[in-house]
């Protein structure tokens, strides 16, 4: 009996034996390393394990809410601020810069001015702004001026009694009670009238005044397509003006003589035509001599 039972036994020890040879660590590093990578993962999969849930069995899945992506709102485009009120000096239509007075000598003065602003002129005013006023009126109504248009201010002006060099400078307000600004003009806002005023010739002076024209008026009468119109020129001494008369369309009049025994004002008449319907058209009085300068603006208009 005691040999049968140590025979069975000798087996299963050595058995035993090398199954724990299998788990006992090696100096092989490759071994070593399987064992660390295995042990890491396994840590992983244990640390998943025991995160909390988000979910108990049975309760309803989250909802998730959308965050709104930014919206870009759209800036409009800027516009062009509109020029208005704005003018432009044309020229000095009467009295050049430097026109020699007599002492108390009455005069009209006038001025071509364009509106270059976008909008019309409606219940404007031509006022004196500084200088020497030449007893002129303090303001003055202007008609309406459409955006572009040209037109010619005039005021009745009376040289200073006393012999020296004046000037005065005149503006033009707005319906809103605006200066407008003015392109070519003195300092950018004004315009103005110069003369020099010499006291007259004495018994021993017996040279007379330098003759010129000192001042132009139209007068249109008559429908489209037949137009008269009527002309008043002024002097200042005798002399002989030779004038004609040219028109927007490039169109002109053969140079005229008009007579004078002495300062004054003669009227000239002539019959136009004009016959082409919603348009307008200019003419002026060009005075070759002595004044070699375009005066005055008669507007004909067919609606």
């Amino acid at each position: 009996m005691k040999k049968t039972t140590f025979r069975l036994f000798h087996p299963i020890l050595i058995f035993a034996m090398l199954l724990s040879a299998c788990n006992l660590p090696s100096n092989n590093p490759e071994d070593i390393a399987a064992t660390s990578a295995a042990a890491t993962t396994q840590a992983a999969l244990s640390a998943t394990a025991t995160l909390p849930a988000t979910a108990t069995a049975g309760s309803a899945p989250a909802t998730l809410t959308p965050i709104p992506l930014p919206t870009n709102t759209s800036t409009p485009a800027p516009t062009a601020t509109p020029t208005c009120p704005q003018a432009q000096f044309v020229t000095d239509v009467t009295i050049p810069d430097g026109t020699v007075m007599t002492p108390g000598q009455t005069f009209t003065k006038k001025w071509r001015i364009r509106n270059t602003g976008q909008c019309a002129w409606n219940g404007y005013t031509l006022v004196f702004d500084s200088g020497d006023s030449m007893s002129g009126p303090a303001s003055q109504p202007i008609g309406v001026v459409n955006p572009g248009q040209e037109v010619d201010l005039e005021v009745n002006l009376t040289a200073p009694s006393t012999a020296g060099n004046y000037r005065g400078y005149w503006r033009i307000v707005s319906n809103a009670n605006v200066l407008v600004p003015m392109l070519n003009g003195y300092q950018g806002r004004a315009f103005y009238v110069d003369i020099k005023v010499q006291a007259p010739p004495t018994a021993t002076h017996t040279s007379a005044p330098a003759f010129a024209v000192t001042s132009v008026s139209f007068e249109v009468t008559g429908t489209c397509p037949n137009f008269h119109v009527k002309v008043s020129v002024t002097t200042n001494a005798a002399g002989t003006v030779k004038y004609k008369f040219v028109s927007q369309d490039g169109s002109s009049t053969s140079l005229t003589d008009l007579v004078f025994a002495s300062a004054g004002t003669k009227i000239v008449e002539y019959d136009r035509y004009f016959g082409v319907p919603a348009s307008s058209l200019w003419t002026d009085m060009y005075v070759d001599q002595p004044n070699n300068q375009q005066f005055g603006r008669a507007t004909l208009t067919c609606p």
